[in-house]
């Protein structure tokens, strides 16, 4: 059932063998079981990661063995992973579908890359640049085919603490047990394991075989078009106290403390079902076709977002961002929403606001690179329910700096932190009341050549059983008003509370 896909390594075998030459291992079965040549080359591979583990004794923590393969063309990652997860197993998708149906899906975890405090970033990139150079696996195609870790960091250091966050530590990549990647119609598979010196090739190999067949390819589940029972939607502090945030914010920046602050909400939506991730998600990609579209399962919870913004994405020595800031609603007449685009462009306060993001972008790139180009000026980019100003950047970089580091040199950007960050740090939690873990943290996946790409977390939404938590915030300068602040949260909560309150 495998149709088109790259071709495969050098030491593959598509000979067409039985499964009689690997010993121990049943026949192929399903839409995703491995050709008896992928199992041959996956076996080998087993065979050569236990020797690797027994000469090293242990002291490595694992080897990590993978095979890639091509699957059917019409194979769905995301639908794949929701309909095979198993209970309490995590997962990951995460989705552009306007960027030639780019898709990453991830489903179960062969080690977990974990870390805390202002270092997180450099332990995750080193751990994983450690085990991605002892693998054992096919070549990264910088689109996340092959062995990839994927999740996400929270905003603050140490993460979020409150219960409600629990599962989502401050930084957390997964190497999945299978992943799928997506561009255009070519979709590839990649099944990996964790070899340890006193593995059995022939054991771990049935075990692949046998996760391979739990796969299934069935679409997503819709949204109940007419649920039983009644949602409440509430904030977890009244409007008046955001209000008053904004304008203690403003008092600060008026009075020279900082340029800019980024404030945000958390709205509950309490359902009368648990909330659907899966039936969420699929209405989200379908929805905001050019947003990432993620979803992160811990545990009993997930966190899913449709986000406008790319944080970073490296493709070799190429990296690229985008300095997001400044919002306007849309409106269903195509003149009246040019006419808010137009005014957008020409808001002094917004463009002040979106000029401090790009400007901070450029200089954290700007010693790791050789240059460091950004538009000279910022263009409108319009989502389902809202229009931002934006500053596409470019850089090549002088070194090989991995995925994972450089969202750690940009994170935070003055998009959702403030400048200058060291005085914004503080006051954020101090005026939000809010806990934000993984919110308007990096989001996405990294390679083992160190590509890859993360978004920031925006326009997002915790769901843990019947319970939703929505975030939304907005940057705040020396002219913000705290009624359109307020307002402005109202319309980026827009993107979710009609999904998540029926």
């Amino acid at each position: 059932m495998r149709l088109g896909g790259a071709a495969p390594p050098p030491d593959a075998d598509r000979s067409g063998a039985g499964a009689a030459d690997v010993p121990g291992v049943a026949a192929p079965a399903g839409p995703f079981a491995l050709a008896a040549g992928d199992r041959k080359r996956l076996r080998k591979r087993l065979e050569q990661a236990v020797k690797k583990a027994r000469r090293a004794g242990g002291a490595d923590g694992g080897v990590l063995a993978a095979v890639t393969f091509p699957v059917v063309r019409d194979a769905d990652p995301s639908a794949v992973v929701f309909a095979s997860r198993r209970a309490g197993e995590p997962w990951f998708c995460m989705e552009q579908p306007e960027r030639e149906r780019r898709a990453v899906a991830a489903l179960g975890c062969v080690i977990e890359l974990a870390a805390h405090g202002p270092q997180r970033f450099e332990d995750v990139a080193a751990r994983w640049r450690a085990l991605a150079a002892n693998a054992l696996s096919d070549g990264a195609d910088g689109r996340g085919a092959g062995l990839i870790a994927a999740g996400g960091f929270a905003f603050s250091p140490e993460g979020g603490d409150s219960p409600h966050w629990a599962g989502f530590a401050p930084a957390s990549l997964h190497v999945p047990e299978v992943s799928l990647a997506r561009t255009g119609d070519e979709v590839q598979l990649t099944i990996a394991a964790l070899v340890q010196a006193d593995d059995i090739a022939d054991e771990l190999l049935a075990g692949v075989a046998s996760r391979l067949g739990e796969l299934r390819t069935s679409p997503l589940p819709l949204l109940d078009p007419d649920p039983v029972g009644r949602y409440v939607v509430a904030a977890s502090t009244p409007p008046e106290h955001y209000e008053a945030a904004v304008a203690r914010a403003v008092e600060r920046i008026r009075a020279g403390a900082l340029e800019k602050i980024v404030l945000a909400r958390e709205v509950q939506v309490h359902a009368p079902a648990a909330h659907d991730a899966a039936a969420i998600y699929g209405v989200l990609r379908e929805g905001f076709p050019s947003c990432f579209c993620f979803c992160a399962g811990r545990g009993d919870a997930a966190f899913v977002a449709a986000s406008p913004e790319l944080l970073i994405r490296r493709e070799g020595m190429r990296a690229s961002t985008l300095a997001l800031a400044g919002s306007a609603r849309r409106s269903a007449d195509p003149s009246v929403d040019d006419h808010l685009g137009e005014q957008l462009l020409r808001s002094d306060k917004d463009r002040a606001e979106q000029a401090i993001v790009a400007r901070r972008i450029e200089c954290a790139l700007r010693p790791h690179s050789l240059w460091v180009a950004a538009a000279e000026e910022p263009v409108i980019v319009k989502m389902a329910n809202i229009q931002h100003l934006a500053t596409p950047i470019r850089a090549q970089l002088a070194r090989a700096v991995g995925a994972v580091r450089l969202a750690g040199v940009l994170h935070p950007t003055p998009a959702v932190g403030g400048e200058p960050f060291a005085v914004a740090e503080p006051l954020i939690p101090a005026l939000e009341g809010l806990d934000r873990g993984w919110y308007a943290g990096p989001i996405g996946w990294t390679d083992t050549n160190e590509d890859g790409e993360f978004c920031v977390a925006l326009r997002c939404a915790l769901l843990r059983g019947s319970l939703a938590r929505c975030y939304a915030g907005v940057g705040v300068v020396r002219d913000s008003d705290p009624a359109a602040e307020l307002a402005e949260t109202d319309v980026k909560l827009g993107a979710l509370l009609p999904v998540l309150a029926g």
